[in-house]
């Protein structure tokens, strides 16, 4: 595959190809940007495979909680940490000498910690996003995001960690199986081998665009399965939902350039399922609440943690629009959220929509 950099222009020819020191596994000192649930837990699957990590928080009190009693109390109460987990406020000192860096900050939030850390990384690292969202406003996942922010030179370092993996579980040593996915296929491998573990199972991919819009597009989904589940339609209609969501997001992702097999694999189908059934999704816990008739500001209030489904719900519809697709199950989620549409009423209209082939 020729390199991504050699498609854009004014490439010089240093940039061709990233450095590695080499090739096998070795251990690296790690920076994790965000201390939110999951990057506190990619924390700690990285520390126990033996690289040195630096966790930057944003709240102050995570700071020593991570360090004298190794845990998380806001996000992982309760969690214990490797010890060699040492977290920061100082975005400089917990990038300095870095080897990899993980952003993990929420998709709303990626362009902004991107912008700080723009002068503050060291050259020739890979950069691994873990946030699934699609940006409000430029509709771009957030490689693009991070392709928009940083130099040319750093985008053949771009990466995307995505798959069926829900913090606690990852913070607890529960077997999980992911996939990063990034253009150059060297770079994906040092992921590979920096996280894996016998506990985290990762897979490699190129599908850039595919692996972002399963994890992104999913939480979308849920919130539908969730509604349904609390208004009591029972399992035909989830696993209706489940399926034509999944139709949905291979038919966005594939306009957009992905493999259409990228979506049945665990950056899609994988996500989706556990997105839609698990009790510990955000997204599905917020429609379960919206189908019971909670309105949206009250289902977040006092939420610390994001449901990253409502901001994509947006960005959604408006893809749609403009890559010109039909995403009804998108479309009726974002009904819901911000036009007061009973969730009840939009169930009966996906299910009186004009009859069509399935394919």
């Amino acid at each position: 595959m020729a390199p991504p950099a050699a498609c854009l222009a004014g490439v010089v020819l240093l940039y061709s190809r990233p450095i590695f020191l080499k090739a096998e596994a070795r251990l690296m000192r790690v920076a994790v940007i965000g201390a939110g649930a999951f990057g506190t837990s990619l924390s700690g699957c990285l520390a126990s495979n033996g690289h040195a990590v630096r966790l930057w928080a944003r709240e102050p009190e995570i700071v020593p909680a991570v360090n004298e009693r190794h845990q998380n109390p806001l996000y992982l109460a309760g969690i214990p940490l490797p010890a060699e987990v040492i977290a920061t406020d100082d975005q400089a000192e917990a990038v300095h000498g870095a080897e990899m860096v993980v952003l993990a900050a929420p998709s709303h939030a990626t362009r902004d910690v991107a912008a700080s850390l723009k002068s503050l990384l060291p050259p020739n690292i890979p950069i691994v996003t873990v946030a699934k969202g699609i940006e409000n406003e430029t509709l771009l996942t957030m490689t693009e995001v991070l392709e928009d922010v940083f130099p040319v030179e750093r985008h053949p370092y771009l990466a995307v960690l995505s798959g069926p993996s829900f913090a606690k579980e990852v913070a607890l040593r529960l077997p999980t199986a992911v996939t990063v996915a990034s253009l150059w296929e060297r770079l994906a491998r040092e992921v590979q081998k920096a996280f894996s573990t016998d506990r985290f199972r990762v897979y490699t991919s190129t599908d850039v665009v595919g692996v972002q819009l399963g994890g992104a597009l999913k939480n979308v989904v849920a919130i539908a399965a969730g509604c349904a589940d609390g208004l009591g339609f029972g399992l035909n209609a989830r696993a209706a939902l489940i399926t034509r969501g999944l139709a949905e997001i291979t038919r966005a992702a594939v306009r957009r350039g992905a493999n259409p097999m990228t979506l049945a694999g665990l950056s899609g189908l994988g996500d989706l399922v556990l997105t839609c059934t698990g009790e510990l999704s955000r997204n599905r816990q917020l429609g379960l609440a919206l189908g019971q008739g909670v309105k949206l500001s009250e289902a977040l209030k006092d939420k610390r943690t994001v449901a990253e489904g409502v901001k994509t719900a947006t960005s959604a519809v408006h893809l749609a629009d403009k890559i010109g697709i039909e995403l009804p199950i998108a479309r009726e989620v974002y009904r819901i959220l911000f036009e007061d549409k009973p969730a009840r009423q939009a169930v009966v209209d996906l299910m009186t929509r004009e009859l069509k082939p399935e394919f």
